[in-house]
């Protein structure tokens, strides 16, 4: 590949840090190096962008949308160029991440439709001479931190807020795949949008920490860990940035003993195995009522077992890889220390020898809340599995979490809905269905899932601030 440049001040430049190179995660091959950024670089680009943003604000929203929907356009003219390079170094098949840029083309229209929408407010005032408003205002330069997974999709998830809102962007694509993300930078170039309004710089932690602590940084918008969060929160109590945090996830699913276990088990084993489960809204822990717990839990063991991996490039319909050896050994770890206090491994829970950061499709019964398998986010295709006999059990079960992303209920009884729906600690919940985060949604996180949110009108908000005008037209 040859994606290994960086998009700063609408030019193409080699980095001047040290060398990063990038792997296949199936096959542990060589796929690309590039020359990280140097904090001069980095800040040279904060720089322009801030200049940039001044101009770009003062656009109409509507001259915004149209570069917005120009770009939309070109990233569906380069799916396929940008899906060649986003599967060879995450390990996804070909069809699979030329739909993720199609998707991200697609939220970048649906932003564009914004134009006309961004909505003040008119409030009374005490005085019958005066009025209130309040009023949208972007937030400056918007650094966006992109995790590995869905590099294509999550950058241009908060990219095209950032943009429509009148703010300009600094992306840092996660180092495990940075070159999908240099690739789209052609496209953006392509597209014409004004210079500096968008860049693109592969750097190192130090270097990222140096830039999120500038004053010109008006929001540090990021998807990943909870530890990059609490990084990220150190980074902005420099000059008390905004943050927006999407964090880890530990998805538990209810099923109940009138739902479909068919539908139920079919859904579960293809959110836990999709990607090999580095999703961060993946089902992980499931709750099944005692009534029907044998039989589920033999549905999802022969789901599971029939969920082969494999190279993606040769064989698309297998489940890819992690993204590295560090993930494999840490999701091994895991499953070795829940075996060690008395879980079942009903199927997988072995290391490959072969080539490829693969893990295998692993189930676990007769586990408890007190193993780490069942606390952290595995993010890898181990799937947990325990009995309750009542649904008050369930929730208590579910509800005791450090996490609160997403949740996902299988029940025909809406009783039984309306009872999780206002219990449940999430900033999601889906019923017979896992989760798909829409873009018209809001996917925020309760407890340590984050702060703030993504999609919808006000993960769109998040990108801007107010200011309330007092008019006294006495």
């Amino acid at each position: 590949m040859t994606h290994n440049q960086h998009y700063i001040d609408n030019q193409w430049i080699k980095g001047e840090g040290h060398i990063l190179p990038i792997d296949n995660p199936a096959t542990e091959t060589l796929v690309s190096k590039l020359n990280l950024a140097s904090e001069a670089q980095t800040l040279s680009a904060l720089t322009t962008a801030s200049q940039a943003q001044k101009a770009w604000s003062k656009l109409a929203s509507y001259e915004r949308a149209a570069y917005l929907n120009k770009l939309a356009d070109q990233i569906i003219q380069d799916a396929s160029e940008i899906g060649a390079v986003l599967a060879l170094e995450s390990g996804k098949s070909l069809a699979e991440a030329e739909a993720e840029v199609r998707y991200g083309a697609e939220i970048t229209r649906y932003h564009a439709e914004w134009s006309r929408r961004i909505e003040g407010e008119v409030i009374p005032s005490d005085s019958a001479t005066e009025q209130l408003l309040l009023m949208r205002e972007p937030l400056g330069v918007a650094v966006c931190l992109i995790p590995f997974n869905y590099p294509i999709y999550t950058l241009l998830r908060k990219l095209a807020p950032a943009l429509i809102t009148g703010n300009t962007a600094i992306v840092r694509p996660s180092n495990h795949t940075p070159c999908s993300a240099l690739a789209l930078g052609k496209t953006i170039e392509k597209a014409g949008l004004p210079a500096s309004v968008v860049q693109i710089a592969v750097m190192d932690h130090e270097v990222c920490a140096t830039l999120c602590r500038q004053p010109e940084v008006g929001i540090i918008s990021l998807t990943g860990s909870v530890e990059a969060g609490r990084q990220v929160l150190d980074y902005s109590k420099t000059h008390i940035t905004k943050v927006s945090l999407e964090l880890g996830g530990k998805t538990p699913a209810i099923v109940a003993d009138d739902a479909d276990l068919a539908a139920a088990a079919t859904a579960i084993i293809n959110s836990k195995t999709t990607h090999c489960g580095q999703l961060c809204t993946a089902v992980e822990r499931v709750y099944v009522q005692q009534k029907v717990y044998a039989p589920f839990l033999e549905l999802l063991k022969t789901g599971m077992q029939q969920r082969a991996f494999g190279n993606r490039l040769e064989q698309p319909q297998l489940m890819g890889p992690l993204i590295n050896k560090a993930a494999q050994i840490r999701t091994h770890q895991l499953v070795q220390a829940a075996l060690a206090a008395g879980a079942v491994c009903e199927t997988g829970g072995y290391l490959p020898e072969d080539k490829g950061y693969f893990y295998p499709a692993t189930l676990l019964s007769k586990v408890n809340h007190s193993m780490a398998v069942m606390q952290e986010e595995t993010f890898a295709p181990v799937l947990c599995v325990m009995p309750y006999e009542h649904l008050d059990e369930a929730l208590a079960l579910a509800n005791d979490h450090q996490y609160g992303l997403a949740s996902v209920l299988f029940t025909n009884r809406y009783k039984d809905v309306m009872r999780v729906a206002t219990s449940i600690e999430a900033g999601e919940l889906y019923i017979n269905r896992t989760p798909a985060d829409p873009y018209q949604g809001y996917h925020a996180g309760w407890k340590k899932s984050g702060l703030g949110g993504d999609d919808g009108k006000h993960g769109m908000l998040e990108f801007t601030q107010t200011r309330m005008v007092a008019l006294n037209f006495a």
